[in-house]
């Protein structure tokens, strides 16, 4: 009889408290709200958020690429790679050739902007044989060599980007993809709070109003996974692609106007510029300098000739970034002949200003329970999701040693019995019953 019971302890030890293997993985939904400023709950009862900080981890925040807007942040989260890893140089698609610029929702689903050589997760997870999709998120529609996510949905140009019951459905298409469909990991996109943010500013009532709304939907979002059975089986990451800041307007600032300062008809070629804190130029033939020492004088303004850049923005080993890269003080929107812009809030700054600082929640089976990570950098997500997802990564920038100490057992699964537990409980069997 104790033999026998030796020996059935002894399988239990060896299959219940065996770690995570390749092919025994959970399923995983990431998902972004665009523009979430890492301290945007500090000032808003948001009861969901902060019980995520009980039942998961919470980071301190993190801090995205260099060039902070929604494309290329997303796809340094989605490859692990730098932007000038990646190519996906702006919002916009561009040629700086043909002069060609193609608008933001658009580019969305130009897989030729998209499709530079870095592998995107959805890809790489169905290359290992998972099933993958994309819920609007920026990337998610493109084909990269030939190959597409199983399943993708395009955010399409003039949709309600905050109509809450849309969002809560938006949840259950998602879930129904792991529940009916079996899908392994999927990404889903909000384009809030970045719209308020833009339209009203950081600072406005209505963008307290929405996060209240996001918070609603998180706790929906804990509710049907719930409902439909996904509790001990889904992983959950809650994140975003870059802060927000207040414009800084007249009377109280003097606005930054390129053409004061730059003679655009004689000395400039092609420019991005107008999008925020964030812009390029490529002078005509020979004027580099000239432009250089012409934008020098403009006030609340850094200049840096690409190849002068600092290694740390990663950007200056792609042929996209232009020769001439212009960064606005925090606040400042780069107006290139005239001022356009009528955003009250806006974003494009310097990555390690606190303003373009953003959020990182997750919870699940997978993660500890009341864990505060030290801040890290965006690049750093894309090795934990392969770690979740158990599968061989791409080529990347990103290292697992940032962030798995948020994981239970390096990796294993929260509800598995400890070895000490069982081996206690095999101790008392054979001792005391």
């Amino acid at each position: 009889m104790w033999l026998d019971l030796y020996l059935g302890m002894a399988v239990v030890l060896s299959v219940e408290c065996k770690p995570l293997n390749k092919g025994t993985h959970n399923k995983l939904l990431v998902i972004s709200f665009d523009g979430f400023r890492w301290d945007y709950d500090q000032d808003v009862d948001t009861p969901h958020m902060d019980k995520l900080v009980v039942d998961g981890v919470k980071a301190k925040y993190i801090t995205p690429p260099a060039i902070t807007m929604t494309s290329p942040s997303h796809f340094t989260t989605i490859t692990g790679r730098w932007i000038e890893d990646h190519g996906v140089v702006h919002n916009m698609m561009f040629n700086s050739t043909t002069h060609q610029k193609v608008v933001h929702k658009a580019t969305l689903k130009r897989s030729e902007w998209w499709d530079n050589g870095a592998l995107p997760l959805w890809i790489t997870a169905q290359n290992q044989g998972l099933k993958t999709g994309s819920f609007f998120f920026p990337g998610g529609a493109a084909n990269y060599s030939g190959q597409s996510v199983n399943r993708a949905v395009v955010e399409e140009t003039g949709q309600q980007d905050d109509n809450e019951t849309e969002w809560q459905q938006n949840i259950d298409t998602v879930l129904s993809w792991f529940t009916e469909e079996d899908f392994d990991f999927v990404t889903l996109y909000y384009g809030e709070p970045d719209n308020v943010g833009h339209a009203k500013g950081p600072d406005h009532p209505d963008r307290k109003t929405i996060i209240k709304q996001i918070d609603r939907t998180i706790g929906y979002l804990r509710e049907a996974i719930q409902r439909d059975g996904l509790t001990d089986n889904l992983n959950i990451i809650i994140t975003s692609d870059h802060g927000m800041t207040t414009v800084k307007k007249r009377p109280l600032v003097d606005e930054i106007i390129l053409s004061k300062y730059l003679n655009f008809f004689n000395l400039v070629y092609f420019e991005l510029l107008d999008y925020g804190g964030f812009g390029m130029i490529t002078p005509k033939k020979g004027k580099e300098q000239q432009v250089y020492d012409a934008l020098m004088k403009a006030p609340n303004l850094t200049v840096y000739k690409k190849e002068d850049m600092p290694e740390n923005f990663h950007l200056s080993k792609n042929d996209r970034i232009q020769p001439i890269i212009v960064i606005a003080d925090l606040g400042f929107n780069l107006n290139s002949r005239f001022i356009v812009y009528v955003n009250k809030g806006d974003h494009g700054f310097h990555m390690d200003e606190m303003d373009m600082k953003t959020i990182f929640r997750a919870f699940g089976p997978d993660f500890k329970n009341s864990y505060l990570s030290e801040p890290f950098d965006s690049v750093h997500i894309y090795p934990l999701m392969c770690k979740l997802l158990q599968i061989d990564p791409a080529p990347n920038n990103g290292s697992l040693s940032i962030t798995e100490g948020m994981l239970v057992q390096n990796g294993g699964r929260r509800n598995q019995m400890s070895l000490g537990v069982l081996a206690s409980i095999f101790v008392y069997i054979l001792f005391v019953m």
